[in-house]
């Protein structure tokens, strides 16, 4: 199937609508950080002054790109002006996200999707405008494994008192440094006790644009920005 822009859940797993090298990595304890401040050449006090002041600015920024996603039903709720402030702090970010990010131990991990820049992305038909009307999204979560394993689903409530979730499970590889490819399997749906999968296989693209011990941040093929947060 034609690639999607989202890692999250994507739009030709879903029939209604659009829903975040590994595999040449043995291990994820093979993996090693690279040094954020081997391009300073001069004295050690000079390189880690100069250091501190960027871990500060860094700090700043992921503090400041998650007071601006964080409730608002990963996106939904902001103005057009407020993606695009969102957009610029992770401009930014993406000057100090380590080399080779897709070998970076970090990427590993449970992660809330707390925004997207196309709101409706994550979930596909039950994120539309139309679908909010009927499901309620509870969590937009995506559970990355060593080596090679991604894992994501959409809880959320239906018709105001149902639960129900879609779930989708599919296997990682990197095309390069920076970008991934998942291949997912069909979707799954569950509502109440009643289960089913349908649909087919689908596949997505993702760069990896940052990542540390709090957030991540990816750019779709299509160019949605992503900010996934550490559970």
């Amino acid at each position: 199937m034609a690639a999607s822009a989202s890692l999250f859940l994507s739009p030709s797993s879903f029939r209604v609508h659009d829903p975040k090298s590994i595999i040449s990595l043995r291990s994820s304890s093979a993996l090693k950080f690279p040094p954020l401040n081997q391009r300073f050449t001069v004295s050690a006090s000079v390189s880690v002054s100069v250091s501190d002041s960027n871990t500060d600015l860094r700090t700043a920024l992921v503090a400041s790109i998650l007071s601006k996603v964080v409730q608002t039903d990963g996106g939904v709720l902001l103005k057009k002006e407020e993606h695009k402030e969102v957009a610029e702090v992770a401009q930014e970010l993406q000057k100090y996200c380590v080399n080779e990010p897709v070998k970076c131990p970090l990427i590993f991990g449970e992660w809330d999707v707390v925004y997207c820049s196309q709101p409706t992305s994550p979930g596909g038909g039950y994120r539309s405008a139309f679908g909010r009307l009927f499901f309620k999204t509870k969590q937009m979560i995506q559970v990355v494994e060593a080596p090679d394993i991604v894992r994501n689903k959409v809880a959320f409530t239906a018709l105001g008192f149902m639960d129900g979730e879609v779930s989708l499970r599919g296997k990682l590889k990197a095309l390069d440094s920076e970008w991934i490819q998942v291949v997912f399997e069909a979707p799954e749906l569950k509502l109440g006790s009643w289960e089913v999968q349908y649909g087919g296989q689908s596949e997505v693209k993702l760069r990896i644009t940052y990542v540390d011990e709090k957030i991540r941040l990816g750019l779709g093929s299509r160019g949605s920005l992503f900010v996934f947060q550490r559970r």
